[in-house]
């Protein structure tokens, strides 16, 4: 008997996926995205972009106005992951120096399975780049891993990456299907910290720094983008941010000239 089509798992919270967007600039692109959102059960888009949006425009999005009407306009990335524990960018690699664990499109479908299912608190955000120049390393150092799709490197003329469109369709169809014959990293044993208490506790660890004097005697040490890599590979838990929050706001009370030190 021929068999069917192998069925989407159901077992995970797709609700609990965000896909950004972050300098789309072809409608019929952002339009494909939220097509194949839509015939794989995902929901949640956010477009991340220093000039409107033009949703009219998706052509392409044929059954999908329900995602594309859902969809929010953050002013940055840092407040389109805000709300997520892990978030994921995907990168062609190619020349790029990698500051962050690079996974292959099957590793991190595992990763993020893996995930869903034993952490009920997880919220996942898989970033997508600009069609010309893909993620800056800025963008990039909002995430805790990156994921790529293996390309074709057996004839001169090959791609180096996908079409967006066609690139979030697979990330999006692997993530659905999953492959249950790779064991993902251990889940963590406690919630990870929220990508908005993070980034507050980046924010705080540069005016420590500034305030303190490091970043004149160090200033490669001392750029934002490397600041907030340090803080998301110390991997805290929702219990830890809070503590270091506090930690860091002492600090920054103590440097303030003329301050009682407790």
């Amino acid at each position: 008997m021929p068999q069917g089509p192998p069925a989407l798992d159901s077992t995970i919270d797709q609700s609990r996926v965000v896909v950004v967007l972050v300098r789309a600039r072809n409608p019929s692109n952002i339009g494909a995205v939220a097509r194949a959102m839509h015939d794989l059960g995902f929901a949640h888009l956010r477009i991340v972009n220093d000039f409107p949006v033009p949703f009219a425009a998706a052509k392409s999005a044929v059954d999908a106005s329900s995602v594309l009407a859902a969809a929010t306009e953050p002013a940055s990335v840092a407040e389109a992951v805000a709300d997520c524990t892990l978030v994921l960018g995907t990168t062609a690699v190619g020349e790029r120096a990698l500051q962050h664990p690079l996974q292959t499109l099957n590793q991190a479908a595992a990763t993020v399975r893996q995930t869903l299912r034993t952490d009920p608190a997880a919220k996942i955000a898989l970033l997508f780049g600009s069609e010309k120049t893909g993620l800056s390393n800025e963008e990039l150092s909002h995430c805790h891993a990156l994921l790529t799709i293996p390309m074709n490197t057996l004839t001169a003329d090959h791609h180096l990456s996908m079409n967006l469109g066609q690139a979030a369709a697979v990330c999006l169809y692997q993530l659905a299907l999953g492959d249950e014959t790779l064991t993902p990293p251990a889940p963590p044993t406690e919630t990870p910290a929220a990508a908005a208490d993070l980034e507050r506790l980046t924010s705080l660890l540069q005016q420590v720094l500034d305030d303190s004097g490091y970043t004149r005697r160090h200033p490669a040490n001392s750029r934002e983008p490397n600041v907030r890599r340090l803080v998301r590979r110390m991997a805290l838990s929702a219990d830890d941010a809070p503590v270091w929050t506090g930690i860091l706001r002492q600090l920054l009370h103590a440097l303030k000239p003329g301050s009682e030190k407790p």
